[in-house]
């Protein structure tokens, strides 16, 4: 007998599946031709605006923080150097997701029709 291991992943029966994934509460707005959510959330798109606008925000924070720190304003380096790296890794976390991005997008353009 093999113990029941809770790490053991167990396909779903495919008519399961394709129940749950009718349950979800996503319909296209034909006005908009995107995806939103019944319940007011927010589509691809916003979220995606959203977070060039946040990682804009941050890159524009650390320039002020190195400027103050250049000019005399501010002395703490530590909290110019926080500032900068915050900006970095939001910079790469946003690139590396463009590329997931432009890599599904010319996954799909290869489908064949």
């Amino acid at each position: 007998m093999v113990p029941n291991n809770p790490m053991t992943i167990r396909p779903l029966p495919v008519r399961e599946g394709q129940g749950r994934l009718q349950e979800l509460p996503r319909e296209i707005e034909p006005s908009k031709g995107r995806a939103v959510a019944e319940e007011g959330g927010r589509s691809f798109l916003e979220t995606l605006e959203a977070s060039i606008q946040e990682v804009n925000r941050l890159q524009q924070e650390a320039d002020r923080a190195i400027q103050d720190l250049v000019t005399g304003e501010s002395s703490d380096v530590a909290q110019t150097m926080i500032a900068v790296q915050k900006a970095s890794l939001s910079f790469q976390l946003m690139t590396q997701v463009r590329n997931k991005i432009v890599q599904a997008y010319e996954e799909v353009m290869r489908m064949p029709v």
